[in-house]
Formats: structure tokens, C-alpha cells, sequence
């Protein structure tokens, strides 16, 4: 049995045996002989050795002879020091097989070309759920300052939403620009409050093209999805990182902060119906008006018979010049 089995391996035998057969074991000074003790505690010989073995495995018994009659208890103090000791080596051996493990595969670092990227590049991809997901902790690892995020479709997966509260724990800033529309989904909502109460800052805007992170002012992460699988294009290049910094401090400027929980459309409506308008005075269809605001086609209808009612439209056309250009009178 592992060191770890006693505390997280199975569950101890019925009745809870191992702490009785451990205070007989206290109480005598010795087990002298298994079956012996088994009658004076009234268990079966099967729960007995079963519990003894447990303690021999957690260092609180020790045997005492070569036929695996008599044990002798250890100090609990004792126990524990072996016990430690004992996963501190293991800890020490992993750590020592992890170098060597980074060690060998860095030989080939210089060789590797990403797929798409050329030799020299400051641009490559990765692509698979767990390949994006290794690099998203190693980059959450290695980020010191600040963590800048675009994010076009909510705050998806809990992972990603770890890796947030990960950072916000060391100390980190994490700003976030989502959708406005993530303020209708609850489900959203409370991963955005969990965010916001762990210390990060949210804000809001009507669309958002893609999903992007900054780290440190310096990596570009842009997200994808190819052929069904998750990609990331790692961007190292200061020109680059340059620009999405510029262009993440524009939506900043322009964006709608989430200042609680419970605010819904109320706050962006104009900002959301604005977008609509402009959308639909440029001829789009429902379908892709919904998809590029990252909403549900039957909430984009809501929204686009609610402008043609209030402006007395006859056609979805001519609701959207009539409402862009209200908004631009109104100065909006």
C-alpha cells in the first residue's frame, strides 16, 4: 500500500477497526498474535489484517517478528516524520525527472517550427484542446504585471475562468471586454462576478471579433477554432502586441463597465440598438446581424421589432437608416 493510501485510498474498514486495533496495539505494548487480537476486539480475522495493514502502511505499527503475527505500535509523531519524509523524497525525485525532462525536450526547442510559423518566426500555432490549454498555464505562470482580454464569446469555460482567478490571486491586473450580451446569460453572470469580486475589471461593448489576450504587454494570444478543434496563434511581436494594445484601450474608452451583478441590457440598450441599426441599414440578414453581436437569432428579432415599432418602420431596411441616423443626431 502507498504512503497516501492510508489517507485517500480506499475507505477504512467497517466499524472503523484501524483506530481500535491501533489503541489495542497502544494498550498492550504489542499485538503478539493477529488472530488473538481479532477475538479480544470481536472482528473477523479478514477485517483484522486489513486494518493492520493500513497501519503498517501509515508507519503506526512495525512488525515484530517474520511471521506476521506480532506488531508493535509506533510513536504518531514518529509516524508522521516518516511519513513526510518520505513524500518529500518523492517530491524532490519528481522534480528532478521534470528537469531532466525539460532539459531533453529544450534540445529541440531551436529546431522546432509551429505549424504555419517559419524557422525564426515571432508567429506559430497550437492546436488541440490540451496543447492550448498547457501553453494558457504556462503562459498564466510566466505573466508578472497585467493580463488584457477581448473575449468575443462570454467568459467560456471554467478553466479559462481558473486561470483569471489564478493570476488575480498572485496580484495580477486582469481587465476583460466582453459582449453586452453576456449580461443576459445568467450563467455568464456569475462567472463574471466571481471575476469581479476576486479583483479583475469588466466591461462591456456590442461585438467583439475575436478573442484575443495580452500578457504582460508583450504576448499576443488570438483564439480559433479549425476543423472542429481549438487553436491559438502566440504572437511574439512587440509591433503586434503594439496594436491590440491600441485597439484593447479604444474599446476600453468606448466600452460599458459591469458595475453589478444584476445589470442587464438596461445599461447598454442604446449601444446594442445602435449596433443593430447599423447593421441592418447595411442589408444583413437576421441571422448574420445575431452572429456577428453574439447573440441568439430569436433576441436579435426582439430587438429589430422593437426598433421598427418605435420608429413606425415598414421594412427592416428602413428601420435601420431611419435608426442610424437618430443615433447620430442624438450624437450617440
Amino acid at each position: 500500500m502507498t504512503t497516501s493510501a492510508f489517507f485517500t485510498g480506499r475507505a477504512p474498514v467497517e466499524g472503523d477497526h484501524v483506530s481500535a486495533v491501533y489503541r489495542y496495539a497502544a494498550r498492550k505494548g504489542a499485538i503478539e498474535a493477529v488472530e488473538v487480537a481479532a477475538a479480544d476486539l470481536g472482528i473477523g480475522i479478514h477485517e483484522m489484517r486489513e486494518a493492520v495493514d493500513q497501519l503498517v502502511g501509515s508507519r503506526l505499527l512495525r512488525p515484530g517478528d517474520g511471521r506476521g503475527q506480532r506488531f508493535l505500535p509506533v510513536d504518531p509523531e514518529v509516524a508522521a516524520a516518516s511519513l513526510v519524509s518520505f513524500v518529500e523524497r518523492e517530491i524532490y525525485q519528481r522534480r528532478e525527472l521534470i528537469d531532466q525532462i525539460r532539459e531533453r525536450i529544450d534540445v529541440f526547442r531551436e529546431d522546432y517550427v509551429g505549424d504555419g510559423a517559419t524557422p525564426g518566426g515571432s508567429i506559430d500555432y497550437l492546436v488541440g484542446s490540451m496543447e492550448v490549454r498547457g501553453f494558457l498555464k504556462m503562459a498564466g505562470d510566466a505573466c508578472r504585471d497585467e493580463v488584457l482580454v477581448l473575449q468575443s464569446s462570454g467568459i467560456d469555460g471554467d478553466e479559462l475562468a481558473q486561470t483569471y482567478l489564478t493570476l488575480l490571486g498572485r496580484g495580477i491586473s486582469v481587465r476583460i471586454i466582453c459582449q453586452h450580451r453576456n449580461r443576459a446569460d445568467l450563467a455568464t453572470r456569475m462567472k463574471m462576478k466571481r471575476l469581479t469580486e476576486a479583483g479583475a475589471t469588466v466591461y462591456t461593448v456590442s461585438h467583439i471579433p475575436r478573442s484575443a489576450i495580452v500578457f504582460d504587454r508583450s504576448l499576443v494570444v488570438l483564439f480559433g477554432v479549425a476543423d472542429g478543434e481549438a487553436n491559438v496563434a502566440r504572437v511574439h511581436n512587440q509591433g503586434v502586441a503594439q496594436f491590440f494594445l491600441d485597439l484593447f484601450n479604444h474599446l476600453w474608452e468606448t466600452a460599458t463597465p459591469l458595475e453589478g451583478i444584476e445589470a442587464g441590457y438596461a445599461d447598454v440598450a442604446d449601444d446594442l440598438q445602435q449596433s443593430i441599426a447599423a447593421l441592418m441599414a447595411k442589408g444583413y440578414t437576421d441571422e448574420v446581424v445575431a452572429r456577428k453581436l453574439g447573440m441568439s437569432v430569436r433576441s436579435c428579432r426582439r430587438h429589430i421589432a422593437t426598433l421598427m415599432r418605435d420608429l413606425d418602420a415598414t421594412s427592416r431596411f428602413q428601420a435601420g437608416v431611419q435608426a442610424a441616423r437618430k443615433f447620430l443626431a442624438n450624437g450617440h
